[in-house]
């Protein structure tokens, strides 16, 4: 089992365990305010719902981060140790986000009387509300710092033996890109599809409730086999996958065009900023995966696919190095390492 073993890394996986703890310590004290102020028989309505959907996906948000952070650490990437950066930007986002979609839901839910008269709910919770996105705004700068320290210790420990042409190096990159931006997908297409499972009211009849359900093992299952494809070099499988991205594409761009149509709103209004903020941030990772999956398809066959089957970190090493194994040709062995600076 991995453990940071330097005061950087010590310093990035602490950072993100005391701004997931602080965060997730208001935001359950702004949950146990908002329940304890509702008249009982309101939590059938969607904005009575809204606080516990979003202090789930705070805690889905950061127990994954936490995960990632490890992950990063452990492989040394430093692609993903920036992708994490990127990360708590969009958790800061939809924090910003959250605030004015949970005062909207307390004065509708006040406005048929749904709330206690003395509870005064959104008073008690608007300073902790405020706090949120200043504190996981500090954590970004904070974060950002170490990571920049990180890639200098990074590229010391991992690549200064490293040779390996410029072209490879390059395909290699957008190989780390690829499979840094898998993980980030996971989060994001989950959680807009969450959100549209609990804080909008299907009929159990209707074909979008079953579709919108049946998208959550699908995108895993997509995920999952878009890194296994890639490893692989399966050209065949990388295709029907960037046909099922496009597919993925056109459904949150018809969610999107959803929640602004009309006839549709009602049901979508107690979560419309934060459906927009997941949905525009997955279908601009939708995109850009779309590039990347094309590009690491155009690269197969180009001789990377023996240094992504990398051989498992050994603790012997006190450098802990990502070992690549050799490949043999007409022109002697390619050295084991490279880098992706």
């Amino acid at each position: 089992m991995y453990k940071p073993n330097t005061p950087w890394t010590w310093a990035f996986f602490i950072v993100a365990i005391l701004q997931a703890a602080i965060t997730l310590g208001f935001e359950g004290y702004v949950f146990a305010i908002f329940e304890t102020g509702l008249t009982p028989g309101s939590g059938t309505l969607p904005e009575a719902r809204s606080i516990p959907t979003y202090l789930t996906l705070f805690i889905f948000g950061f127990v994954y981060q936490i995960v990632l952070v490890w992950d990063a650490l452990r492989l040394k990437n430093t692609i993903q140790v920036i992708g994490l950066c990127i990360y708590n930007v969009g958790l800061l986002i939809y924090a910003a986000v959250q605030m004015e979609q949970i005062q909207e839901a307390v004065e509708d839910l006040s406005a048929v009387g749904l709330t206690k008269p003395d509870a005064q709910i959104w008073q008690k919770t608007r300073p902790l509300l405020v706090a949120v996105p200043c504190i996981i705004a500090f954590g970004t700068v904070l974060l950002s710092v170490i990571a920049w320290k990180l890639y200098d210790e990074f590229a010391w420990t991992i690549y200064k033996h490293i040779s390996a042409d410029l072209r490879m190096k390059r395909r290699y990159l957008t190989f780390q890109i690829y499979i840094a931006l898998l993980k980030f997908d996971f989060f994001f297409f989950l959680g807009f599809t969450v959100q549209f499972v609990v804080l909008v009211i299907y009929k159990m009849t209707d074909p979008e409730f079953g579709l919108t359900i049946a998208a959550i093992p699908v995108t895993i299952l997509i995920l999952i086999l878009a890194a296994v494809w890639t490893r692989r070099e399966n050209i065949v499988g990388m295709i029907i996958i960037i046909a099922l991205y496009f597919a993925a594409l056109a459904y949150f761009l018809f969610k999107l065009i959803r929640i602004y149509q009309p006839d549709f709103q009602p049901p979508y209004r107690a979560a419309r900023r934060s459906l927009t903020t997941f949905g525009v941030i997955t279908v601009i990772l939708i995109v850009v995966t779309i590039v990347n999956a094309v590009v690491c398809t155009m690269n197969f066959g180009q001789g990377l696919k023996p240094h992504i089957a990398r051989r498992k970190m050994t603790d012997a090493e006190d450098e802990k190095i990502i070992e690549m194994p050799n490949q043999s040709n007409a022109h002697g062995p390619v050295p084991s390492r490279m880098t992706i600076d």
